[in-house]
């Protein structure tokens, strides 16, 4: 699934996503694109389970592809 990003993301911001990510499901594959602003998620749970941790952490997201 791919979340296409509202809020601007840098560098920094990358461990912090993939924290967030992570304490959805352990196992989850996540990539991080700056340049694109979007986060690639691979994992068996719903879009929507991840879109709470984006929202815990300030980040504004959309579902882009699932």
């Amino acid at each position: 699934m791919k979340f296409s990003m509202k809020t601007e993301i840098r560098a920094n911001d990358v461990s912090t996503i993939e924290h967030a990510m992570k304490s959805v499901d352990p196992d989850a594959k996540v990539a991080v694109d700056v340049g694109a602003q979007s986060v690639s998620v691979d994992s068996w749970l719903m879009p929507e389970e991840f879109l709470v941790a984006f929202h815990d952490e300030d980040y504004d997201v959309a579902i882009k592809e699932w």
